[in-house]
């Protein structure tokens, strides 16, 4: 079956690799492992380019080696939203009797992933570019574009839960999937880049931290 595979990229990072060893990921390989049954025509990644933080002064040279990476998977495209970071009040749990009752914070958004996995995810299904769509994530903003595919334009539906918890009840019971499947430590660890990459004349480095 010819399947496109909707990946969106900060619901998987926060939900399976933020706190694993795994980050150097291959996708092209691991979508392979996840649908062994599919020919995988399309890989769509959604993600948005992080900005350098005092605590994470180095996250945009790691995310530019993994994004250049990533060149090496001929049926991958990366889509890139924007990522915002700004400082706002937020009140304090549970709220003090005295002030302060909030707290100045570094408030990080990341925008425009889902909206643009929502439009290839319809683009796609109505010209017919496959038989199945396939996406990646936990998000259940994506439930309704999900629906329209699988009722509306009878494509099949799967989805991909990068969280350890159960999937969203929105997701099934709206986007109703054909099947879900849930990302496993062990498939993460079969689906790793190599130390080094060649990309075209470039040879890029799995960065020594994250």
């Amino acid at each position: 079956m010819i399947t496109n595979v909707y990946i969106d990229g900060f619901n998987l990072y926060y939900g399976c690799l933020k706190r694993s060893p795994y980050k150097w990921l291959d996708l092209g390989s691991l979508c392979s492992q996840l649908l062994p049954q599919n020919d995988i025509k399309r890989i769509r990644y959604f993600t948005a380019r992080v900005k350098a933080r005092p605590d994470n002064p180095q996250g945009p040279a790691r995310q530019d080696a993994y994004l250049a990476a990533l060149e090496s998977i001929p049926n991958l495209t990366v889509h890139l939203g924007h990522f915002l970071v700004s400082e706002t009040r937020m009140p304090l749990a549970p709220i003090p009797a005295r002030p302060p009752k909030t707290v100045l914070v570094t408030k990080t958004e990341e925008k425009g992933s889902d909206v643009n996995l929502a439009t290839y995810l319809l683009a796609d299904a109505f010209r017919a570019d496959c038989e199945a769509s396939v996406v990646i994530t936990n998000d259940s903003d994506l439930a309704e574009p999900m629906r329209m595919v699988s009722q509306e334009l009878g494509l099949t539906v799967g989805l991909v839960n990068p969280h350890p918890r159960q999937a969203s009840r929105a997701l099934i019971n709206i986007g109703k999937p054909r099947f879900v499947k849930a990302i496993r430590g062990g498939l993460l660890a079969a689906s790793q880049f190599p130390d080094h990459v060649m990309v075209g004349r470039r040879t890029l480095h799995r960065p020594s931290n994250w």
